[in-house]
C-alpha cells in the first residue's frame, strides 16, 4: 500500500525506506548485486584507465615526488570515502551523496550535485568509448573508430538494461582483470627491482632510481602540487560502491567493507604500481611518455609484447569505466526522478527492477557527446570536457559539508545505525574541506586547471540557479516540498 508523506525541509527523514530508493519485490530497484559483485566493484572502483595511460605525464612533471602527489590525493579520498561510508552505512540509497545533501543541506544541494554528477559521468562515457574505440580499431581497422565506439556503447547499454545482476557480473570480471593485472605487475616489478625475477635480464637497481637523477625532487617541491592536479581525477569512481549498495543483499555490510578496505586499495594499486615504475627506470626516461609508464616498465623487465598486453588491460579498464559510468549516471537519474528533481519516468523500473528510462536517457546523451567528440573535438566537446573537469572535487566538497550535518541527524534519529564513523570528527572533516579547497584554488594558477575550474564553476552556478528558481516557483504555487512513497 502506498502512503504519501511530505518532508518539510532538510534534516527530516521519515521512518521506512529512503525516498530515493524504492526497492522491493513489487517494483523499484531490486537487490540483484551479490556480495562478490560489491566486493569487486569496491576493489576495482578506484582503478580507472587514467592510472594506466595518464601516470606517465605525472611522472614527467614531478619525478619521483609524484609518489607524494598520489599519497596526498589518496589520503583525501580515504577521508572522503570514510565520510560517505558513515552516511551510506546508516542510510543506503541509490542517490548516495545527492540524497544525503538533499536531507542535510537542502533540496537545492541534492538537485545540484546530483545533476552535476550525472553530467560528469555521461561525458566520461564519451571519453571512454572513444579511448576503447581507438584500441579496437588498431586491432580491426576494417571497422571505423566511430563504429567501434557505437558497438561498445550498445553492448554495455544492453548489459545494463538486462538486469542489475548482469551489470554486476560484467563489472566483477572487468574489475577482476584489472586487479589481477596490477597485482601481478607490482609483484613481478618488485622482484625485478631487487634483481631476483627468474628469467629477467634486469640487473636490479634497488631504490637507486628514486634519487639518482636529480634527487627525489628533481623539479622542486612545488611539483608535488602540479602532480596533484594531474592525478586527482584518476581517483574518481571510488564512491560508486555506495550507489550500488542500495541494490545489494546487505547494503550496510557492503558499505562497511568497502570503506574499511579503501586504504590498502589505494596503497597497493596506486602507490604500489607507481613505486614499481619509478624504481625500475629513471623518471626522465623518454619511454615513459612515449610508450606509457607501465609499458616502459614491462619492457625494462623483458616482458614480451608488453604494448599488446597493456592494450588489453587498458581496454578492460575502459570497458569497466563505461559499464560503471552508465550504471552510475542512470542510478543518479533514477534517484533524482524519485525525489521530483527529474522527469518522473526516470524513477520507474521495469519488471526486472531496471530503471529503463534513466539508462536510455543517460546513454543518449553519451551518444551525443561521442558525436561531438568526432565532429567538434576542439570546441563543443572540449567545452563539455572542461566544464565537467572539476566536478569530482565539487562532489567531494559537498560530501564533506553534508557529513558535518548528517552526523547530528543520524545521532538524533537512528544512532544505532552509526556503525561507520569518520575519524576525529569534525576536525578531519574540516581538514579535508581545506585540502580540497586548496586544490581548487591552486588549479586557478595552472593554465589547464584554470579553464576546468572556471567552466565547471560556471556550469555549477547555472545548475544551482535552476534549482533555486524551481524551489521558488514550488513555494509560490504551494506545491508540497517532497512526496515520499512508503
Amino acid at each position: 500500500m502506498t502512503s504519501q508523506t511530505t518532508l518539510a525541509g532538510p534534516g527530516h527523514q521519515p521512518d521506512g525506506p529512503d525516498r530515493s530508493d524504492r526497492t522491493g519485490p513489487r517494483g523499484g530497484l531490486q537487490a540483484g548485486l551479490k556480495n562478490r559483485h560489491l566486493s569487486m566493484i569496491a576493489i576495482g572502483g578506484v582503478i580507472g584507465a587514467g592510472l594506466f595511460v595518464g601516470s606517465g605525464a605525472g611522472i614527467a612533471a614531478a619525478g619521483p615526488a609524484i609518489l607524494l602527489s598520489y599519497a596526498l590525493v589518496g589520503l583525501m579520498v580515504v577521508f572522503v570515502m570514510r565520510m560517505l561510508g558513515e552516511m551510506a552505512a546508516a542510510r543506503p540509497a541509490s542517490g548516495s551523496f545527492s540524497t544525503y545533501a538533499d536531507q542535510a543541506l537542502g533540496r537545492w544541494a541534492g538537485f545540484s550535485i546530483g545533476w552535476l554528477y550525472w553530467f560528469f559521468w555521461v561525458v566520461v562515457l564519451a571519453v571512454e568509448a572513444t579511448a576503447g574505440a581507438k584500441i579496437l580499431e588498431s586491432w580491426v581497422p576494417a571497422v571505423p573508430q566511430w563504429g567501434w565506439a557505437l558497438i561498445v556503447m550498445l553492448v554495455l547499454t544492453a548489459t545494463n538494461l538486462v538486469s542489475v545482476g548482469s551489470y554486476g557480473e560484467f563489472e566483477f570480471w572487468f574489475a577482476g582483470i584489472k586487479v589481477v593485472a596490477i597485482g601481478a605487475f607490482v609483484i613481478v616489478g618488485l622482484l625485478a627491482v631487487f634483481g631476483v625475477l627468474p628469467g629477467s635480464d634486469h640487473a636490479g637497481s634497488g631504490l637507486a632510481h628514486l634519487t639518482d637523477t636529480g634527487g627525489f625532487f628533481p623539479e622542486g617541491p612545488g611539483a608535488i602540487l602540479t602532480g596533484v592536479l594531474m592525478v586527482v581525477f584518476s581517483f574518481m569512481g571510488s564512491e560508486i560502491v555506495t550507489l550500488a549498495a542500495g541494490e545489494s543483499e546487505n547494503p550496510q555490510r557492503a558499505v562497511q567493507k568497502a570503506t574499511n578496505s579503501v586504504i590498502w586499495r589505494i596503497a597497493v594499486f596506486y602507490l604500489g604500481s607507481i613505486f614499481v615504475v619509478l624504481t625500475l627506470l629513471p623518471w626522465n626516461d623518454p619511454s615513459i611518455l612515449d610508450k606509457g609508464s607501465y609499458v616502459a616498465a614491462l619492457d625494462v623487465i623483458g616482458i614480451p609484447h608488453a604494448g599488446q598486453v597493456m592494450d588489453v588491460i587498458v581496454l578492460t579498464a575502459v570497458l569497466s569505466c563505461l559499464n560503471s559510468g552508465l550504471y552510475t549516471a542512470s542510478r543518479m537519474a533514477f534517484s533524482l526522478g524519485g525525489r521530483g528533481d527529474a522527469p518522473k519516468a526516470f524513477a520507474r523500473t521495469n519488471k526486472r527492477g531496471v530503471p529503463q528510462a534513466a539508462i536510455l536517457s543517460s546513454v543518449v546523451f553519451g551518444f551525443v557527446a561521442v558525436f561531438f567528440n568526432y565532429q567538434w573535438p576542439d570546441t563543443v566537446f572540449a567545452f563539455l570536457l572542461n566544464s565537467s573537469g572539476a566536478v569530482a572535487l565539487f562532489v567531494w566538497l559537498v560530501i564533506c559539508f553534508t557529513q558535518l550535518r548528517m552526523r547530528g541527524i543520524i545521532l538524533r534519529e537512528s544512532p544505532e545505525k552509526l556503525v561507520v564513523r569518520m575519524w576525529l570528527f569534525p576536525y578531519l572533516t574540516w581538514a579535508t574541506i581545506a585540502m580540497i579547497s586548496f586544490v581548487l584554488v591552486y588549479m586557478l594558477t595552472d593554465d589547464a586547471g584554470r579553464e576546468q575550474v572556471l567552466l565547471s564553476l560556471l556550469v555549477a552556478v547555472l545548475v544551482v540557479a535552476v534549482s533555486l528558481v524551481r524551489e521558488a516557483r514550488r513555494r509560490r504555487s504551494g506545491e508540497p516540498a517532497v512526496t515520499v512513497e512508503k
